[in-house]
């Protein structure tokens, strides 16, 4: 998984704590966390095409969220900035080599595809088990200043 989902949970998580109708641009976004905005914008449309976040054009543009942290679950950031395939892909190397295995419509699946295929699916619904809204209220339980933070910071926009 590339930092960019990072990147764009924490954007997510700033823009709900920035609050509701307020557009914040990428460059300051990236900024408060000392990223790079070209970068960061990149995030910020992939979340904007998957219905995330929405992009604000004009001279107060920029993003703000696009519905509430608590119908926003941690797959949907992820698909967003990675897409929607599986984090391993077989290619089938054991029928490669030496000790090549058999081929065909009989041949049974490869034992390691099936484990990783079960591995993913788990951390898949653990990810869509978990909304914005519920990481919000641990971040806030760690650092119960940090909205406040966060919003005199933006506000010096």
């Amino acid at each position: 998984m590339n930092e960019g989902v990072e990147w764009a949970l924490h954007s997510c998580l700033n823009l709900a704590w920035i609050g509701g109708e307020r557009a914040v641009t990428a460059a300051r976004l990236a900024a408060y966390h000392e990223l790079p905005a070209a970068y960061l914008n990149k995030q910020l449309q992939a979340l904007s095409r998957a219905g995330i976040v929405s992009s604000v054009s004009g001279p107060k543009g920029g993003f703000r969220l696009a519905r509430p942290l608590d119908r926003i679950t941690l797959m949907d950031v992820v698909t967003a900035i990675e897409g929607p395939e599986e984090a391993f892909r077989c290619t089938e190397i054991r029928r490669q080599g030496p000790g090549a295995a058999p081929a065909g419509p009989d041949a049974p699946r490869c034992a390691i595809a099936g484990a990783m295929g079960k591995a993913e699916l788990a951390w898949r619904r653990a990810l869509a088990d978990q909304t914005l809204d519920d990481v919000r209220e641990r971040a806030e339980a760690q650092a119960p200043g940090a909205p406040d933070r966060i919003r005199r910071w933006f506000a010096g926009m």
